[in-house]
């Protein structure tokens, strides 16, 4: 099947499909935008097809269609679904927001916002990922700073603030308690949040140059394996049970990869994009292996930055 192009007036940075219940046996129909680098930015809910309508084979083969809209302030840096009916933004001002969606998903609104999650003494600074499992959600930012949130808590819970000394761009939640942060020289610090201590539970780094890691996921029934991607393109899998240096390379792209996802039913598939515009496809070649990784030929725009793979 061919990619089916809508071409729209604003810049896209995020994009995330809308959860389904897993006793659902269907592909998700309805999905989430956020922009980045207008006079007006926004995050948008959109649906696949005449309101999700596939065709016999399972395929969308309709352009999608905009539902609703809620204005945005700043850039949308990052853009989490904390559960149906809710959506969590990082902006590069600095805050955290999370927006209500209607069930009939024709309205979006501001719900609460965190104003200043993440800033230095004298000035906002981006917040660069959020992170969701329901009530919780985590946030970190260019100031270093982890930050727990309740989303039925107007306070915050949490703050570890000198986390790092450099910018965290990703994080994850490896168990209820502990997430895992990616940083710009390389490092993976994870964090326990049972802890009073400020410090990381374990710290796992690339070796030789300190490469800056981009992204970063978790296996969906391994908890101890995660992946990530940096600068250098380079598709890294780790087990941080084992040693603190990742057990599989792997020349992915040849610019920098922005995402990274394990598909969250199928996790024997990772899919990750990069700005050299490719969406790629990979599969283990034995199991649960993830040593032994194979690239799967998927379609994508060649002339393009690909900013999201579509995990179903």
């Amino acid at each position: 099947m061919d990619p089916i192009a809508k071409y729209i007036s604003q810049k896209i940075s995020k994009t995330r499909w809308r959860p389904i219940s897993p006793a659902l046996l269907q592909q998700p129909e309805v999905f989430a935008t956020g922009s980045w680098d207008n006079e007006n930015n926004s995050v948008s809910i959109w649906s696949v097809g005449e309101h999700g309508v596939s065709n016999t084979d399972g395929e969308f083969d309709e352009e999608p269609q905009l539902l609703c809209a809620s204005q945005h302030d700043g850039d949308v840096m990052d853009l989490q679904f904390l559960d149906q009916d809710r959506l969590v933004s990082a902006s590069s001002s600095g805050a955290v927001m999370i927006f209500k969606l209607q069930p009939d998903c024709q309205a979006l609104s501001l719900a609460h916002v965190w104003e200043r999650a993440h800033r230095y003494s004298c000035d906002n600074t981006p917040c660069t990922a959020v992170v969701c499992r329901s009530p919780e959600l985590v946030s970190v930012g260019e100031d270093g700073r982890v930050t727990l949130y309740k989303a039925d808590q107007t306070e915050v819970v949490r703050v570890i603030e000198n986390a790092d000394s450099s910018t965290i761009h990703a994080v994850t939640f490896l168990r209820t308690t502990e997430v895992l942060t990616v940083n710009s020289i390389g490092q993976l610090k994870m964090w326990d949040f049972r802890q009073q201590s400020d410090s990381p539970a374990q710290i796992l780094s690339l070796t030789g140059d300190r490469v800056p890691l981009h992204c970063v996921d978790k296996h969906p029934n391994q908890q101890h394996i995660v992946a990530t991607g940096g600068q250098d393109g380079m598709l890294c899998i780790w087990d941080v049970r084992q040693g603190n240096t990742p057990f599989s390379l792997i020349e992915a792209h040849s610019a920098e990869m922005w995402e990274v996802h394990f598909h969250p039913s199928n996790p024997s598939h990772l899919f990750t994009c990069s700005e050299d515009g490719s969406l790629l496809h990979w599969e283990t070649t034995s199991g649960s292996d993830m040593s032994t990784l194979l690239q799967i030929p998927v379609a994508a725009q060649p002339d393009t930055v690909c900013q999201q793979p579509r995990c179903a």
